[in-house]
């Protein structure tokens, strides 16, 4: 954004950081909103339609080189309705046009610049667009310049273009989720098919560096969590090796920053040298997930470090100093990528004693004339622990004092809903892996600031994003779905059940009001959300996971705590529709396989009631038991279907499985035994 702006749009009403980094660009630019459509009618001129996100390198670069030029800017305003849309602020707009670029171009990315009829029907667009032709991709002028030809004499064949595509994108949104079968079909233990899963993500497997293809690389977290239950029933030591390869390569790698904690978005090359830096608080929230599962297998020291560290980064970079925390910090400070993070060859001489300075840059993979771009990122691949000796965390804590006197990259401040509630999720698994109450009581702190600032009591919903004191947009799909797998997490880790009724709550809530015509899936929209042409529904896992997916988990856990069959047959109707996809394809499925698993294996249902059980909350739950349903309180709840029936004197310990429960445990080391031997 221009330091001294001589121009100021609409979006300077605006609260997101990525909207008000545009407010100054000369170009007219409008939010989203209920009216744009007929404005655009009344001015018959086409939308321009442009969305990225406040830590998105390319949406900068195409800023300075085209938004901010005053010629650029002059064509844009007099031929098009030019609109700017933060993704993570209205990701159901970003979902409805990517996959319309995906069906003209094939592929996608960000900046998306999408050109739309009046009516908001798409008929153009791509991504990044150069301010001179090159490398076969027109420049952004020749694009304005089409386009606004292609409107004015071409109209009728645009119109016939934006309405096949429109009906594409209807049909595609029917038939991603149409039913394989009547939805009868009752799932059977099948270890077979968990494990043909699993081998089917090993074929893509990087054997060497850890991950799965080549370049670029991203970590992957829910195929990563479907090996660890693939060892978890089968001991298959190949799923294991692989999902502990990637996490210790990846600790390694330049995608985890070894001197403020905290992952980056993804990896550039194969090694994870070298990350696109952008730092989002739901791939680190993921990733605490995933390597809290994997210290509860493995016990491995460098996960514990680096669980700690990432959570530590949050609380630093991230927190809203509240319970909540933001989106994003930038891959970008002072108009260079990574340039907070990386260092010269001749700074660190400088820095570092000189008695341990060729260990240092060793270790480290420094280079005199930089090992990435001139510059130096530190990596290694070296074990991980070497990096903790007191001498070297006395040096990364120098370097973290000098490095926090630079220029900061931007932080984008909104709080959203799905986002913290997988923050809420992550500190939970945490909490369980590493016996610390203290995680527990931040996760309590996350949720509780979350119902108090963006929940609409008096309307009853809650709002997707809040930023400096202001929400918007209602909340979506996924933010109800994680809302739910938070409360359901919180209440086995507090042993509150308050929090199982709060998910039983919202998932009533998603059912009247996101439930699709024929009552099985969801739309990613509510019902009274009028301002998207059409409603999606979701069904694969991305950078998060699958709304769609998380409800069905959500659906078949509370059916059994609340004895509620309905929502186990829709929550099986929709896995045995995606069952052939998630066997095909398990890398894109893997949120959905957690539920296939649930509904071969069963739930155990560990069961604790009395008036000190609270007390073994965090022993029950270091165990790695995928499987479970807990419920631990210290009352008794006649409604709650679990406890039906059960005789309950002081502290009593029940473990159910299949419809029949053990005699109830009185110790709880019996208890625990019982579990760790049955491998659960």
């Amino acid at each position: 954004m221009n330091a001294n702006p001589s121009f100021t749009n609409a979006l300077i009403q605006e609260t997101s950081p990525y909207l008000l980094q545009h407010a100054h660009n000369p170009v007219n630019w409008i939010p989203w909103s209920d009216t744009l459509f007929e404005q655009a009618t009344q001015q018959n001129k086409p939308i321009l339609l442009s969305i990225g996100y406040a830590a998105c390198h390319w949406c900068h670069v195409m800023e300075r080189e085209s938004f901010e030029s005053e010629t650029v800017a002059e064509y844009m305003n007099a031929h098009f309705i030019n609109v700017k849309v933060d993704r993570e602020e209205r990701p159901d707009v970003d979902h409805l046009y990517m996959d319309a670029l995906q069906a003209m171009t094939g592929s996608g990315g960000w900046p998306l610049n999408i050109f739309l009829l009046p009516n908001g029907k798409p008929f153009y667009g791509g991504t990044y667009f150069p301010p001179i032709a090159m490398q076969n991709r027109a420049s952004w002028m020749e694009v304005l310049q089409g386009v606004k030809n292609a409107f004015e004499n071409n109209h009728e064949k645009i119109v016939e273009q934006a309405t096949q595509l429109s009906n594409h994108l209807v049909q595609a949104n029917i038939k991603m989720l149409e039913t394989e079968n009547d939805g009868t079909v009752q799932f059977e233990a099948n270890k077979e098919e968990l494990e043909l899963m699993a081998n089917r993500i090993l074929l893509s497997a990087d054997t060497q560096w850890g991950g799965f293809g080549a370049a670029p690389k991203f970590p992957q977290t829910f195929a990563l969590q479907m090996l660890l239950r693939s060892y978890h029933v089968s001991h298959n030591q190949a799923s294991l090796y692989q999902a502990t390869l990637s996490l210790d390569k990846m600790i390694q790698g330049g995608i985890y920053d070894h001197i403020g904690g905290g992952f980056s978005r993804y990896s550039t090359d194969a090694q994870w040298q070298a990350p696109h830096f952008e730092k989002m608080l739901y791939d680190n929230a993921l990733l605490i997930s995933v390597l809290s599962e994997a210290y509860q297998i493995t016990k491995k020291e460098s996960y514990k470090i680096v669980i700690q560290q990432t959570i530590q980064f949050l609380e630093n970079e991230l927190s809203n100093g509240q319970g909540a925390f933001y989106a994003a910090l930038d891959a970008d400070s002072e108009g260079v990528e990574g340039k907070f993070y990386t260092w010269s060859y001749e700074e660190l001489k400088k820095i570092v004693p000189a008695d341990a300075f060729e260990s240092f840059v060793t270790y480290y993979q420094i280079q005199e004339h930089g090992n990435w771009e001139h510059t130096n990122i530190l990596w290694t691949q070296s074990n991980f622990l070497e990096s903790e000796t007191p001498a070297m965390k006395a040096i990364k804590q120098i370097l973290f004092e000098i490095r926090s006197k630079r220029i900061r990259p931007a932080l984008d401040h909104k709080v959203i809903l799905s986002w913290n509630a997988l923050m809420v999720m992550a500190l939970c698994k945490a909490a369980a892996a590493l016996g610390d109450s203290v995680l527990v009581d931040k996760a309590v702190r996350c949720v509780t600031w979350l119902e108090d600032n963006m929940y609409n009591a008096q309307e009853n919903y809650f709002y997707h994003t809040h930023t400096k004191g202001s929400n918007k947009s209602f909340a979506f799909l996924d933010d109800y779905a994680c809302l739910i797998q938070a409360y359901i997490l919180l209440q086995e880790i507090t042993g509150n059940l308050a929090y199982a009724y709060k998910a039983k709550q919202w998932t009533e809530y998603v059912q009247t009001h996101f439930i699709d015509e024929e009552e099985v899936f969801f739309y990613f929209t509510a019902d009274y959300q009028k301002d998207v042409i059409i409603r999606k529904k979701d069904n694969y896992d991305g950078a998060q996971p699958s709304a769609n997916a998380m409800m069905s988990y959500n659906l078949l856990y509370l059916s059994n705590m609340f004895d509620a069959p309905g929502w186990r047959q829709q929550s099986i109707k929709m896995v045995s529709t995606m069952h052939k996809r998630m066997i095909q394809y398990p890398s894109s499925y893997g949120c959905w396989a957690q539920s296939y698993n649930l509904l071969a294996f069963g739930f155990t249902e560990l069961i604790s009631i009395g008036a000190t059980v609270k007390n073994s909350i965090l022993e029950v739950q270091s165990l790695f038991l995928p499987f479970k349903l807990l419920l631990i309180s210290d009352e008794y709840d006649p409604a709650l279907s679990l406890v039906k029936g059960k005789q309950l004197y002081d502290n009593q310990y029940f473990i159910c499985n299949h419809g029949t429960c053990s005699a109830p445990f009185s110790n709880l080391n019996d208890f625990l035994t019982t579990i760790k031997q049955t491998n659960y």
